[in-house]
């Protein structure tokens, strides 16, 4: 598919072609490894032109990780897709010339170093605000830029454990369990890009440009939900429960003759419509069950009967036996099943990007579908070091030009 047709002009009169809601907003990405890189991945995805500053000689830390695909960091061309690449040495002076012309002409900057090491640069918020008013400052930081551990270091692992999302995952009496992606680093990124949006929102209303200080930690007791509200209902510590939802029943994973499905029937008419397609009717009119809170309390013996009668029939059978009734279910695909999935596929969730030297990546699209906007299947690939120099450097102005 191709890119929406309309062209729009900057400030500066100069055309572009509209591919996205943020289609002429600058971003300057001094961001590294994943949760700046997703945030400006997105914002790219959704239009933005990310031109990202990279450390001369070595660039991204994660263009060093694996896995490798044709000698290049899959890892890092599949959260960079789309964007620019400038070297800069932010502690040379003929650089800083440059990095300050282009935050003249940048919309937002993105920034994940710990906090206070733009200050030591001569480039924390209160500086930049006052010579660069139109600019969006964005920082997305292990604790966030207050509080006692703003200083601390901080990886995906170290907030999952402190956030508290490791003591709900896993099953009862089994060693610690991280959750199987960086969601510390994801939702970082993605409450960042959240707050990146609403402020150009508010400078587009206000005139004003503000600060978005995003904290990992902060992200994760964010997304606690159930957890926070048990406690502050009833007192109760949660902990790793499997698959189980804790307050919803039947809402878990069961094992077919095959292997494991996953079923939710989430209120009494979709626990009637299961029971029903199981071929265990009774089960509707056993008191111990007539109710969500009845079910949940009594969640082991349900679920022994229910695993009981799906040993009779592979999950396949079972996945279309439920589907008909209506009661939600799926698979639990492994993630070459996921990439082949229909709807997966049919909503453009797998794409691709051709480099010239690396070949072609397949990599994650893009979620946020937009009614005005072309969702290409093809992205512009990730940019090589100090790609873009030249184009860039044509494109600046000095100060006061």
């Amino acid at each position: 598919m191709s890119a929406t047709k309309a062209n729009h002009r900057d400030a500066d009169g100069e055309a572009h072609a509209v591919i996205g809601p943020l289609t002429g907003v600058t971003v300057l990405d001094l961001t590294r490894v994943l949760a700046g890189p997703y945030c400006t991945m997105v914002l790219a995805d959704l239009g933005a032109r990310v031109i990202k500053v990279e450390q001369p000689g070595t660039g991204d830390d994660s263009r060093a990780y694996g896995p490798f695909h044709n000698g290049a960091s899959a890892y890092f061309n599949s959260l960079n897709r789309g964007k620019e690449s400038i070297a800069l040495d932010l502690k040379n002076p003929e650089d800083r010339v440059i990095f300050e012309q282009l935050l003249a002409m940048t919309d937002v900057l993105v920034e994940n170093y710990r906090p206070g090491t733009m200050e030591k640069l001569g480039y924390g918020w209160d500086t930049l605000h006052a010579q660069y008013p139109q600019l969006i400052y964005a920082a997305a930081s292990g604790f966030g830029h207050t509080g006692p551990y703003t200083k601390r270091a901080a990886y995906d692992m170290v907030v999952q454990a402190m956030g508290g999302i490791m003591s709900v995952t896993g099953h009862p009496g089994q060693p610690p369990v991280r959750v199987g992606t960086s969601v510390g680093d994801i939702t970082a990124g993605l409450f960042t890009t959240i707050g990146v949006n609403a402020a150009l929102y508010h400078r587009q209303a206000t005139g004003e440009a503000i600060k978005i200080d995003v904290a990992m930690l902060d992200c994760q007791v964010a997304i606690l939900e159930n957890a926070i509200s048990r406690y502050a209902a009833t007192g109760e510590v949660a902990g790793p429960i499997g698959a189980r939802h804790p307050s919803i029943t039947p809402f878990a994973g069961f094992e077919a003759s095959d292997g494991w499905l996953v079923i939710a029937a989430g209120n009494d008419q979709l626990f009637l419509k299961l029971v029903n397609a199981l071929g265990i009717p009774e089960l509707a009119a056993d008191e111990r069950y007539l109710t969500n809170a009845l079910r949940t309390e009594h969640w082991q013996a349900l679920f022994e009967t229910i695993n009981e009668a799906l040993k009779a029939r592979p999950s396949e059978q079972w996945l279309e036996i439920l589907d008909a009734a209506g009661v939600p279910c799926g698979p639990i695909n492994s993630i070459d099943k996921v990439l082949a999935d229909a709807q997966v596929r049919a909503r453009n969730m797998v794409v691709t990007a051709d480099d010239p030297e690396t070949g072609v990546l397949m990599m994650a699209g893009n979620p946020i579908k937009l009614s005005a906007f072309e969702d290409p299947e093809i992205r512009k690939p990730a940019p090589k070091l100090d790609a873009d120099r030249a184009s860039i450097l044509a494109q600046i102005k000095p100060r006061g030009s």
